[in-house]
């Protein structure tokens, strides 16, 4: 029982790291001392800072798919709960951040699984009529992850300090559903 609590207390401590710092700017150093074990622990739980990293990312998205539930039949409300999310779990994000922009880690299996599970949910949808048939299902599901994401605190175009520009929470989230409306509304 003691090495699964280690592990878990490393993993917390690296998620912050690395949400904090990204993989190259992490610390071992500092993760063993957040997590009060020893340095060499990480390296035999998880054999690199790069794997840690990637068991990290995929663990909390493991977390976010799971209780995410993947609606194809109402993609605007699935931006919505996405939008949530992302300002709820902004550390979460800004691990996918350092994971695109720094390319050291692998992609997370969970991701992958996941996006490929997605395309033919949505390609079921166009077949039948309820989604534009005219954007590839890839596009579809890109436009709607952008537009619930884009809004996070983790990202350069999302929210804002300035109480001048700042707008509501609650009508960004709406405006996000509605677009993702006008998106995938078959054409009549």
């Amino acid at each position: 029982m003691a090495a699964q609590e280690t592990k878990a207390r490393i993993l917390a401590a690296a998620f912050q790291e690395f949400a904090d710092h990204g993989v190259a700017g992490a610390r071992v150093d500092r993760i063993a001392k957040n997590a009060a074990c020893n340095k060499n622990l990480i390296y035999v739980y998880f054999d690199s800072k790069e794997n840690l990293f990637a068991t990290v990312l995929d663990h909390h998205l493991a977390d976010a798919y799971a209780g995410l539930e993947f609606t194809p039949q109402n993609l605007p409300d699935l931006a919505r709960r996405v939008f949530d999310y992302a300002q709820a779990n902004p550390d979460v994000y800004r691990l996918l951040a350092w994971a695109t922009l720094e390319r050291t880690a692998a992609r997370p299996p969970a991701r992958e699984r996941e996006h490929d599970r997605k395309l033919p949910l949505i390609r079921e949808q166009q077949d039948a009529g309820a989604v534009a048939g005219t954007v590839p299902p890839e596009l579809i599901l890109m436009a709607v992850m952008a537009l619930a994401t884009a809004w996070s605190p983790a990202f350069p175009f999302g929210a804002t300090a300035n109480p001048d520009t700042e707008l509501e929470t609650a009508a960004i989230r709406e405006a996000v559903g509605a677009m993702v409306e006008r998106i995938v509304r078959p054409e009549r």
